[in-house]
């Protein structure tokens, strides 16, 4: 059995008003390609690369959508880390 000091997957929700359109799926996608695995977005079952702006923008995140990011290599947490923290502050887009 691996034991990891990481959880490798993080939920969260969509904050702001207008979801994830093309600005945060660009920003979500930007942080997803400088790690050294595959990054996921996960929601209601579908999986998307997270380094797909398209991938992303295909699962419509709506406002109040409940999402998982998941990656596959540890050394990879502080980019997850940083994507959970886009969507905490809603993409700098709350008013």
């Amino acid at each position: 059995m691996n034991t990891l000091d990481y959880d490798l997957s993080k939920k969260t929700s969509v904050i702001n008003e207008l979801g994830i359109h093309a600005r945060p799926a660009a920003m979500i996608a930007k942080l997803a390609m400088k790690a050294q695995s595959d990054v996921w977005l996960c929601k209601n079952g579908d999986r998307v690369d997270a380094s797909s702006i398209i991938d992303i923008l295909s699962i419509a995140c709506l406002k109040g959508a409940d999402v998982t990011l998941q990656i596959e290599n540890p050394e990879d947490i502080n980019i997850l880390n940083k994507i959970i923290n886009l969507f905490e502050k809603g993409f700098e887009e709350l008013a």
